[in-house]
């Protein structure tokens, strides 16, 4: 298990945990990975193209310098082979490796190999270097991007109502567990409208017509790990409010059922080990912006909000500059 805080912080953070409000527990849960971890060396940049992109645990790299001509170790940072130039050939080369890897079964998140791709790069306006499956980019804490849209009524007798869904128990990632009505990565070729339009159709069968009312909210940001890796994520996300009589229905098989909630049982249920924990700061978000959970009622107030928006844009994106050989793209030593 990896250590999430420095010692300093985990003695403040004992001192203080019976004062910690449930949703402060919760968004320290959904933001777990703190940067201090870099300190204590098992964590590794991932430089693609002499920019850094992702970061890599010491219990992955060593399946990754297996193959040595796509990875390779100096200076503390690995390197994806400077001989790979173009987007195409860093793409098919890590290709080859992940799948080479899923055939041996040596890292679980590979079990869930979606043949759907990410682009991988240092911020969202930045050039794509390569894409990789989606089920492997926790394995480089890759930033990934999605959209989640939060349908919800105004009810009469129990005021502000939010739908949730349950997601299928043949889901790669968290099946089975609640969710927000729909929510989708941001896959190679689709822009951000286009993926809350398409979700939204695939996941609640949601008309055009009514998709005419979505509102953009700007977005969550957080930075999680678990043991399949880190997950570095944003969340575009989108109001919607729906017709009392309106229902989600489902056509992708991908959820199981729908549940209209009141604002105050549907944050009931983020508590609970039912509901997934990376959809929690949507929710939370959603809550705060239509004022079910303000400062006046939630004591640690300005911490969650922040946590619900940690600047990922400044994470990566540094230059790296390493002794390599332009012939053959090998490192030199240092």
């Amino acid at each position: 298990m990896y250590q999430l805080y420095g010692d300093e912080f985990q003695d403040n953070q004992s001192s203080d945990k019976k004062d910690m409000s449930r949703l402060l527990k919760l968004a320290r849960t959904f933001n777990c990975f703190h940067l201090s971890d870099l300190q204590n060396k098992e964590y590794y940049p991932f430089v693609v193209n002499r920019v850094q992109v992702g970061l890599i645990r010491s219990d992955i790299l060593k399946f990754l310098l297996q193959y040595p001509d796509v990875f390779q170790f100096q200076s503390n940072h690995v390197l994806l082979n400077p001989a790979l130039k173009n987007y195409v050939d860093r793409s098919k080369s890590v290709d080859a490796v992940l799948r080479d890897l899923r055939s041996q079964k040596v890292l679980s998140t590979l079990k869930g190999w979606r043949d759907e791709n990410f682009e991988v790069r240092a911020t969202y306006s930045t050039e794509n270097l390569l894409k990789m499956d989606r089920s492997a980019t926790c394995l480089f804490g890759i930033c990934n991007y999605g959209v989640d849209i939060n349908g919800y009524t105004n009810d009469p007798k129990k005021g502000l109502c939010i739908w949730l869904q349950k997601r299928s128990r043949t889901k790669q990632r968290w099946p089975g567990k609640w969710d927000n009505m729909v929510g989708g990565g941001l896959s190679c070729g689709y822009s951000i409208l286009e993926t809350a339009f398409k979700e939204a159709e695939e996941e609640a069968s949601i008309p055009n017509e009514l998709m005419l009312k979505l509102k953009s909210c700007g977005s969550v940001s957080f930075f999680f790990e678990n043991e399949q890796g880190l997950f570095p994520n944003t969340e575009f996300v989108f109001d919607l409010e729906l017709p009392p009589d309106f229902i989600p229905k489902n056509k992708d098989g991908e959820v199981e059922e729908f549940e209209l909630l009141s604002a105050q049982d549907a944050l009931d249920r983020t508590f609970s080990s039912e509901f997934k924990t990376t959809s929690c700061p949507v929710l939370i978000d959603f809550l705060i912006r239509h004022g079910f959970i303000r400062p006046d009622t939630e004591p640690h107030y300005p911490e969650i909000v922040e946590l619900l928006h940690v600047s990922l844009q400044s994470v990566y994106g540094k230059i790296i500059n390493s002794p390599v050989s332009e012939e053959n793209g090998s490192t030199g030593d240092t």
